[in-house]
């Protein structure tokens, strides 16, 4: 059963590590530790991902900023008890990774598979510049009875075809983990906050 639930949940990036490691939580004496991993994008950009890892992962010579990593992992949600707002903490929980050289290449650098069930009614919608989108919440099995519920999007084609869809549909997609700035309006005043989600770049039902 544990196997199964590994091959729902499968992510894989590389990336820079652009901030030092903190200590996220424990379990049962186990330390687990958070860093941001910055990613590139085809389009010459990046992203900004969280990795939670183990205390008993990490090896000897630590992680540093500026190391270059391959991650092996899981994308995992989390609910937030501390703070008002989205409850939802998204990240890269850490199974396994390599340090690589600063000049390797690798072709995709951010990969991600999932095998999952919608979970919210899907909602399309266009972007002011024509473009169409369909948001979608999946919820995927993870081992003990557990599920991670993860935002995703879908584009275009992609997006009309996920418009019509049914609550409790079996999806597998196949995109990857991006961060997204957004706006929000506080009695403060107008907060920049960060969004992690899913672009779908394939799916089946």
């Amino acid at each position: 059963m544990i196997e199964n639930t590994l091959e729902n949940n499968v992510a894989h990036i590389t990336g820079i590590v652009e901030s030092e490691l903190s200590f996220h939580h424990e379990v049962y004496g186990e330390a687990f530790y958070q860093f941001y991993l910055k990613v590139p994008r085809l389009s010459e950009s990046f992203d900004s991902l969280p990795v939670t890892i183990s205390e008993r992962l990490i090896l000897e010579e630590g992680i540093t900023v500026g190391q270059r990593l391959s991650v092996l992992g899981q994308f995992r949600s989390y609910n937030n008890y501390i703070t008002e707002g989205n409850r939802l903490l998204l990240t890269i929980f850490a199974r396994e990774y390599t340090v690589l050289d600063p000049d390797s290449f690798v072709k995709n650098p951010n990969n991600l598979f999932v095998n999952g069930f919608l979970c919210k009614k899907p909602v399309y919608r266009t972007t002011p510049f024509g473009r169409e989108i369909c948001d979608l919440l999946v919820a995927v099995n993870r081992a003990y009875n557990k599920s991670d519920y993860l935002p995703c999007i879908a584009w275009g084609r992609n997006a009309r075809y996920c418009e019509n869809l049914a609550i409790g549909e079996n999806i597998k997609i196949w995109g990857r983990i991006q961060s997204r700035e957004y706006q929000k309006k506080t009695d403060e005043g107008t907060l920049t906050k960060i969004a992690f989600e899913v672009s779908v770049c394939k799916l089946e039902i």
